[in-house]
Parts: C-alpha cells; sequence; structure tokens
C-alpha cells in the first residue's frame, strides 16, 4: 500500500499554537523555555530550602579552602601578614612565591618521615577498626540474652566526645599513678612508659583511636549484616556449608557495599585525627607521633614565627593526598563492580 508523504501532514506538526513538551503552547518564532529557567520555576521551593545549606558551607568551608590555597603561594608568616598594634594598623607585605612552598616541603626529609608514619598509623588503625569491629558485629547479630544492653555499651565510646575519652585515657597511661601500671604492678611488672617510650606511644595512639573508631564500624557493619536475607544462610547450611564458608561466601560479599563506604571514611577521619595525637602525645615524645596534620598545626599555631604560609601548603598537600586516595580506590571499586 503506498504512503501518503505529500506536504498536506506539515501544517499539523508546525501550526500556530502547537503544543510542545509538557503540553504547553509555544507561539511560533520564541525561543523554548531555558532548562535552568524551568529547574528554577518547578523547583523554587527546593532551591529555597537549600540556598542557606548552601550558604553556610560555602562561608564555613569554601572561603578557608580558597584562602588556604592562597596563603599556600605566598611566603606570609607572622611578620609580614596584615595587623593591628594598639593604634597602629600595619599593613600586609607578603608576597606570591609560586610553588616554592610546595617544592621546599617536598625537598625536606621531615614531610617524608611524617608522611610515612601518618600512613602507618593510618592503616593500622583502619584494619584492626575493622576487624575488631566486623567480629563484634557478627557476635551482636546473633539472639542471647543482654543483646540490646551489650550494643548500648560497646556505642557507648562513640557518645562521649573526643577530647573527654582521651583526657581519660592519658590518666590510665600515666607512667606513676595511671591504673594501667597499678595493675601492672599489681602482678609483679614493672611501669610501663606508655607515652614516654617512642615505640610504646605510637602503640597507645593506635589503641585510643581503635577505642572510638570501633562504634561506628560496629554500628554500620551491623546494619550491613541485619540486610542479607537470612534465606541465603539457610541455603547453604542445608547444602553443607561450613560457618567459615557461610562468612566467607555470603557475609563477605553481602558487606562489600557497606565496608567500601565505612573504609574510605575511616581512612579520612583517622587520617586527620588531630585530637587523639595532639591531647594524647602532643606528636611526643620528641616528634615519634607527630602526624601530618598536627605537624601543619605546629607551624601555624605553635611555632615561632608562626609560618602560615607553610601551614596552609602542608594542609593543601593533606588535601591532596586523600583526593587522590579516593580516586584510586572508587576505581579499584568500579573494577569489582561496585559503582556509587
Amino acid at each position: 500500500m503506498a504512503v501518503d508523504t505529500s506536504p498536506a501532514m506539515g501544517p499539523a506538526a508546525g501550526a500556530k499554537g502547537a503544543r510542545g513538551r509538557g503540553g504547553r503552547v509555544h507561539k511560533p518564532g520564541t525561543p523554548p523555555p531555558r532548562r535552568i529557567r524551568n529547574a528554577l520555576a518547578r523547583h523554587w521551593y527546593a532551591w529555597a530550602m537549600v540556598a542557606p545549606v548552601v550558604l553556610v558551607i560555602g562561608l564555613i568551608i569554601g572561603y578557608p579552602l580558597v584562602r588556604g590555597v592562597y596563603l599556600s603561594l605566598t611566603d606570609a608568616n607572622e611578620a609580614n601578614v596584615e595587623r593591628t598594634i594598639g593604634m597602629n594598623h600595619i599593613p600586609a607585605t607578603y608576597q606570591t612565591v609560586g610553588l616554592d612552598n610546595f617544592r621546599a616541603i617536598l625537598k625536606d626529609q621531615v614531610f617524608w618521615d611524617r608522611l610515612g608514619w601518618t600512613v602507618t598509623w593510618t592503616v593500622s588503625c583502619v584494619a584492626l577498626t575493622f576487624a575488631i569491629g566486623l567480629g563484634l558485629a557478627v557476635l551482636l547479630n546473633r539472639r542471647f540474652a543482654g543483646r540490646t544492653l551489650y550494643r548500648s555499651l560497646l556505642i557507648l565510646p562513640w557518645a562521649v566526645p573526643a577530647f573527654v575519652s582521651v583526657f581519660a585515657w592519658r590518666l590510665l597511661y600515666n607512667e606513676k599513678n595511671g591504673i594501667l601500671n597499678k595493675v601492672l604492678h599489681g602482678g609483679g611488672i614493672d611501669a610501663v612508659p606508655w607515652l614516654n617510650d617512642p615505640t610504646m606511644a605510637k602503640v597507645s595512639v593506635i589503641a585510643v583511636n581503635i577505642w572510638l573508631g570501633v562504634p561506628f564500624m560496629l554500628v554500620a557493619l551491623l546494619g550491613g549484616l541485619q540486610s542479607i536475607p537470612g534465606e541465603l544462610y539457610e541455603a547453604a547450611e542445608m547444602d553443607g556449608a561450613s560457618p567459615w564458608q557461610r562468612f566467607r561466601h555470603i557475609t563477605l560479599p553481602g558487606l562489600r557495599s557497606v565496608s567500601s563506604t565505612v573504609i574510605l571514611l575511616s581512612t579520612i577521619w583517622t587520617f586527620n585525627m588531630f585530637p587523639v595525637i595532639f591531647l594524647l602525645t602532643r606528636g611526643g615524645p620528641g616528634d615519634a607521633t607527630e602526624i601530618l596534620v598536627t605537624y601543619a598545626y605546629r607551624l601555624s599555631f605553635v611555632n615561632s614565627p608562626r609560618d602560615f604560609a607553610g601551614a596552609s601548603a602542608w594542609g593543601v598537600l593533606i588535601l591532596l593526598i586523600l583526593m587522590l586516595f579516593a580516586v584510586i580506590y572508587r576505581r579499584s571499586l568500579r573494577k569489582q563492580g561496585e559503582v556509587w
């Protein structure tokens, strides 16, 4: 059968008053509404609700970040920044030096020593926190008497402010009057210099950070365990799978999406864990427990003259390291089939 392709069909598509997308009438010769204008018109209420949050985040995070990047490209320090002394106002005299601060840091062995200990500290804390949190989550996922009480007690360290917990642990670690050494003395063991020996100080700060981080891992992994269908375990048990086989082939794959997220978050938090290191050892003894973020703080607020440009450059490098880690980590997850 022949199909009529004459121009008679044309006017219907281009006729005056033809309805466009969404049933709206567009006059000939006028441009269609823009996508942004449409989004603002349709979702103005949502934009109005989000705007204050975006503004606050921009002021609290955006401005300091931009300011820090700018200072990292200068030679700003306590002697040449803008300041007011009494009635005298002294203008800023620092200048832009480009990437000189970053070159100096990367050539300094101090940076690589701090980076090595920071990586060791982060990997140790995250690995042990994840292992302990997973073990406790598996135990608390079973039904037994007093399960709710145990869950509440294990979450307690998370509810206490970090600085309060660190001060409590500092009392426990006291070499002369600490409870830990009192217990050891009762067993005939000499007092241990928990915070005065470089090796023991590193072990001590790792232990405190694990104690603070386990509740987060426990809660997240316990939620992931409860989302795994119980039918999978029943079917595997009927097929003769051992507890280890059920854990390896059902539990771990079922927790992959949750564990990948909590490991990333825990890595970022631990890498920048300022309170535990600074309040417990202040980077000591000597500089044995100094990590990147505490050293940047020392440059800007402790050392004299205060080196604002150097501290900012250290902060930018910390940000770049974490961004690089996040990108590599995300790509590795994509290769494993995890998309987020």
